[in-house]
């Protein structure tokens, strides 16, 4: 192999040769024919048009001093297109002064050979570029290979945190069949909800892009803990007495201590369970702090539960259940209101009655199967007056 044979293909690589003068051209092919493919322009603009077919030039010699347009010229054209910004460009010139290589490279040049040229320095400089070409190419081929196969794996890594995350939310459901399509509609609601607030400047710096993705995913876990909630008490066809509803009420710190268990095991804390573990613990919070499992107040109370606990009531209300019938969405919309500054952050319950037509919408796309209909009312004995509902005692 020829010590100026480039060493990473057995393909021939392509050299442009730009120069008005036809005995200039016939030197250069000569001399590169060899050992490189060889295209010829006698003028810049015919340079640049051969730079718009493919295969590019991998090395362009340009000659400074031509007609019409000058190989800085030409240069500024290549440089602006970002399909030959990148092809290294050597300049031919007869001008040895300082300043004009100065020129030349600071416009991106990568290398300067003074006429008349030295053909064993023309061969090894061509040589050294090609290499150099040949091996950033390479790197920005395993770079974009590299980015493919992360986005690869974060997609997949994204895609088990999601089926992680609603098949917990799903063995929840299970034990709870009265709750049907719960879990999607307070998703649901939980967005259009932060969605409304994003501007807001409460909740601006909270209500990301990103973070309001993670809330989506993570408001079906908010129930999770009745997994833990003895079948006696979660699945008794009524009202609660006061000391099963105090058993009732640990599902927010079941939850929330299952997750933190399992991060535990792991030694680490998984950002993306951050939101799964505030609303299962704290939506059963109330902004005048009346709420459990630990009584906080106001700003105290995540956003995300905040957010939480809107959309569950609304949808405890709208829905019927073994010891209620449901309400219509205009009972449900009014109670939510009169609820603002002691059960609920007044702020999020005016981005309520902004989206409150939307939360309609949502409970209709989503609702309850006749089935499971047909189950609660079969379980139904008899509906009990509105106004004797305590809501807290099954939500």
């Amino acid at each position: 192999m020829d010590e100026h044979t480039p060493l990473r293909t057995t393909a021939k690589r392509t050299v442009l040769v730009v120069d008005d003068t036809p005995d200039n051209l016939a030197l250069m092919s000569g001399l590169l024919k060899d050992t490189y493919r060889v295209k010829l322009a006698s003028s810049g603009a015919r340079a640049l048009q051969i730079t718009t077919a493919r295969p590019l030039p991998d090395l362009i010699l340009l000659d400074i001093m031509m007609p019409d347009m000058d190989g800085y010229e030409v240069m500024r054209h290549l440089r602006a297109d970002p399909e030959t910004a990148d092809i290294p460009v050597i300049f031919l010139t007869a001008m040895s002064a300082s300043d004009d290589e100065k020129t030349g490279l600071d416009m991106g040049a990568v290398d300067y050979i003074t006429k008349p040229i030295n053909p064993a320095i023309v061969l090894a400089r061509v040589h050294n570029h090609i290499e150099l070409k040949l091996a950033r190419d390479f790197l920005q081929d395993q770079r974009r290979l590299l980015a493919h196969e992360v986005q690869l794996r974060t997609r997949e890594i994204v895609a088990i945190q999601d089926v992680t995350v609603r098949a917990m939310a799903l063995l929840a459901e299970t034990r709870d069949n009265e709750t049907g399509n719960h879990i999607r509609r307070t998703q649901h609601y939980v967005r259009a909800l932060a969605l409304a607030l994003q501007r807001h400047p409460r909740f601006c710096e909270e209500l990301t892009p990103d973070n309001i993705d993670l809330l989506f995913k993570s408001a079906p876990l908010h129930d999770i803990g009745k997994v833990g909630i003895p079948d006696r008490i979660l699945l008794k066809p009524g009202m609660l007495e006061p000391e099963e509803f105090e058993i009732m009420k640990t599902h927010t710190t079941l939850g929330h201590d299952a997750i933190v268990n399992a991060e535990s095991e792991q030694g680490t804390e998984m950002p993306f369970l951050r939101f799964a573990k505030e609303i299962t613990k704290s939506h059963q919070e109330k902004w005048d702090g009346s709420g459990y499992p630990e009584g906080l107040i106001g700003e105290l109370i995540p956003v995300s539960a905040r957010l939480m606990a809107v959309a569950d009531v609304y949808d405890a209300l709208i829905s019927r259940r073994a010891y209620k019938s449901a309400f219509p969405h205009e009972t449900a919309f009014d109670i939510i209101q009169a609820g603002s500054g002691s059960h609920f952050d007044p702020d999020v319950v005016e981005a309520f009655v902004g989206v409150a037509e939307e939360f309609r919408h949502i409970a209709q796309r989503y609702a309850d199967d006749e089935a499971v209909l047909a189950h609660q009312v079969a379980r139904l004995a008899a509906d009990m007056p509105a106004e004797h509902i305590e809501l807290d005692s099954k939500l």
